[in-house]
């Protein structure tokens, strides 16, 4: 705890806080000073809590913390019980859950500003399902993740090129070797401008040149982007298929279905809302309420010591002890009429409880399928991002994992044909360097030789005029061969650009139908695909009601029925058979407590006086058995008056 506290008056007394504490200090602290520091703190890592601690109301100054906090994602130390025990220690300013706070955000506070500022923009705002419905809602909401992931990849670019390393040196080294790069081509240029212009129409050769690339640039570009079009229209035509057997199918559920099912799943559905409504919502809304009226409570009354916990456990025992006192006068009476209406009272409380149990399972339900659907719907939209095409299911996925088997094949047959190839590509590396090492000693050794005759350096002269001269020779043909190269490249340019213009003129046409084609299909695709959402709603609620709606026709056929082994299996039945088994258990344990306490002095006075009686009875045989060993040794004679033993 020293060397705890010890980090945080070092961090505190640094920049940007310079608040000039030491051990004492620090620790004399008021619980309202610790607040402010701790809202300092985290004020330096999100400036948007910026607040005068005084002028806030505690539970609100405890509720935004503990929202920061969550958003950190800082975990209490302790397991999960103990969360009560930290928001009453945070709304109190207590030393023991203020500390660990502190030391945990003073350890990381660079991190933690980070984390800060994208969860300002990468907290996503949950839309309940049923606003998503309307296409506003949906479209916005759309745009919205949409523009989240952006922030995601441009902030990802961000962080890579602030750890890419370049420095400025090295950006100015590479922008001189550029530049000298570019006077190199410069020249370049210029020397073959001047080889040019001795050549007759040079200035239209060069245009048609300059147009020739233009050309095969467009035409690398067009096929390009013909090849993309046909992968969309297939794409396409695939995803419009599926629609419409999907259409097919929804059409002929929708023809099955009948107008008397539908009202009665409206009415079930609101029968449902209305008793969410009118029972179960104010009476959770007026237990919450008890229960934060007895918070605030708790909290506004003073800290509790030891004597006074054991004064309240003493008074908790006497309360417990009168109450089971008058629940056995209450069974003593044994009263017929109470006992029915108890009983009643019991089946009812255990039908309102599994009413609310059932209510909730069902608010869960739902609210696990929106998440569903909603996880489905980011799920297919990024796959679609990814790649543009859909989720493969069923025999396309199959078709899919042959082609990557047999792909995975074939990259293993070339994975270990480049790995021959770097084997012997390391084998004539080493012999590359060993023919080098030799030459390297032919070479010293003709220099020494070169050097006792007095010719020192004639094999590099000799070697140095042989290249030059191949060079020279090299020129020469170049210069020879560039004239006739010219003016069949002009040829074959005009031949070229006419081929290619009369080529691309249908293609550009067929585009142009393809590209009106593609906006068709990207409409069915939305509006498809807007129908398919809702079809896969619709199912999931009609699965829900029907599963509840066969429970509850089991229970009423049993319940109705005049077969008793059926009626026996209701669960009504079942459980009030169990509560009366267990009422006559209790009745029949409770007359054998009453005749043990009743028989309980005079069987212990018995036991006492049978043991005593043993007792006595051992004591008799004992001295019985003393007397026979006694008698048994000799025999005792009486003349004149003596005895004599006789053995």
């Amino acid at each position: 705890m020293s060397d705890q506290i010890k980090f945080i008056v070092d961090n505190l007394n640094k920049e940007p806080f310079r608040k000039n504490y030491n051990l004492i200090t620090f620790d004399s602290l008021e619980p309202m000073q610790l607040l402010q520091i701790l809202n300092d703190i985290l004020a330096e890592i999100d400036p948007k809590q910026i607040v005068d601690i005084r002028e806030e109301m505690p539970e609100q100054t405890a509720k935004r913390m503990l929202s920061l906090l969550g958003i950190l994602k800082y975990k209490p130390p302790g397991n999960v019980t103990d969360m009560s025990t930290f928001r009453q220690g945070l709304v109190i300013g207590s030393k023991p859950v203020i500390y660990p706070v502190l030391h945990w955000l003073l350890q990381r506070t660079n991190e933690l500003k980070k984390r800060a500022y994208l969860a300002r923009f990468l907290i996503k705002l949950e839309v309940p399902s049923e606003f998503l419905q309307d296409e506003t809602v949906a479209d916005t909401n759309k745009q919205y993740e949409e523009l989240m992931e952006a922030f995601k990849t441009l902030h990802k670019e961000c962080e890579q090129l602030k750890t890419s390393g370049f420095s400025t040196a090295e950006i100015r080294r590479d922008i001189s070797a550029m530049e000298e790069e570019k006077d190199q081509l410069i020249k370049r240029v210029e020397r073959l401008k001047k080889r040019v212009e001795t050549v007759q129409n040079h200035q239209r050769m060069l245009k048609i040149a300059r147009q020739l690339r233009v050309e095969k640039e467009r035409e690398e570009f067009l096929a390009q982007q013909k090849q993309e079009q046909k992968n969309q229209l297939f794409h396409a035509v695939q995803r419009l298929q599926r629609v419409q057997n999907q259409l097919k199918s929804m059409r002929h559920a929708a023809a099955d279905a009948k107008p008397e099912s539908l009202m009665k799943r409206l009415e079930e559905e609101i029968k449902f809302n209305s008793y969410m409504v009118t029972e179960k919502f104010p009476k959770e809304l007026e237990s919450k309420k008890k229960e934060l009226h007895f918070l605030q409570k708790v909290v506004s009354e003073p800290a509790m010591g030891h004597s006074d916990l054991l004064e309240l456990e003493s008074k908790i025992n006497e309360v417990n002890t009168q109450i089971n006192q008058l629940i056995e006068k209450k069974m003593m009476r044994n009263e017929p009429i109470e006992g029915k209406l108890s009983l009643y009272r019991q089946q009812a409380s255990i039908i309102s409880r599994k009413k609310e149990a059932k209510a909730d399972e069902l608010q869960e339900t739902k609210e696990k399928l929106a998440s569903l659907e909603r996880e489905v719907s980011v799920k297919t939209n990024q796959t679609r991002e990814f790649d543009g095409t859909e989720v493969l299911k069923g025999d396309e996925f199959k078709r899919y994992v042959s082609k990557l088997r047999s792909k995975s094949t074939v990259f293993k047959k070339k994975h270990q044909i480049i790995a021959e190839f770097k084997a012997e590509f390391g084998l004539l590396q080493r012999t590359e360097e060993l023919l080098k090492q030799r030459h390297e000693n032919i070479q010293h050794q003709l220099q020494t030789i070169e050097e006792k005759k007095g010719i020192s350096g004639y094999s590099y002269t000799q070697e140095e005029l042989e290249r030059v001269s191949a060079l020279k020779s090299e020129v020469d043909e170049m210069k020879g061969r560039t004239l006739d190269d010219m003016s069949e490249m002009v040829k074959k340019l005009n031949s070229l650009v006419s081929e290619k213009k009369s080529a691309l003129a249908p293609v550009i046409k067929e585009l142009r139908q393809l590209r009106q084609k593609c906006q068709e299909v990207r409409g069915l695709r939305e509006e498809c695909l807007q129908e398919e959402s809702r079809y896969h709603y619709t199912n999931c609620m009609i699965k829900n009601l029907e599963v509840q709606l066969r429970r509850a026709t089991d229970e009423m056929k049993a319940y109705v029925s005049s077969d008793q082994q059926e009626k026996r299996k209701a669960i009504r039945e079942q459980y009030t058979k169990n509560i009366a088994e267990q009422e006559n258990l209790g009745k029949k344990l409770r007359e054998k407590q009453k005749a043990v306490r009743e028989s309980h002095g005079p069987n212990m006075k018995q036991a006492k006086m049978w043991r005593d009686f043993e007792q006595l009875m051992e004591c008799k045989k004992q001295c019985f058995l003393k007397q026979q060993s006694q008698t048994s040794i000799g025999q005792v004679i009486q003349e004149g008056g003596e005895d004599r033993l006789i053995l």
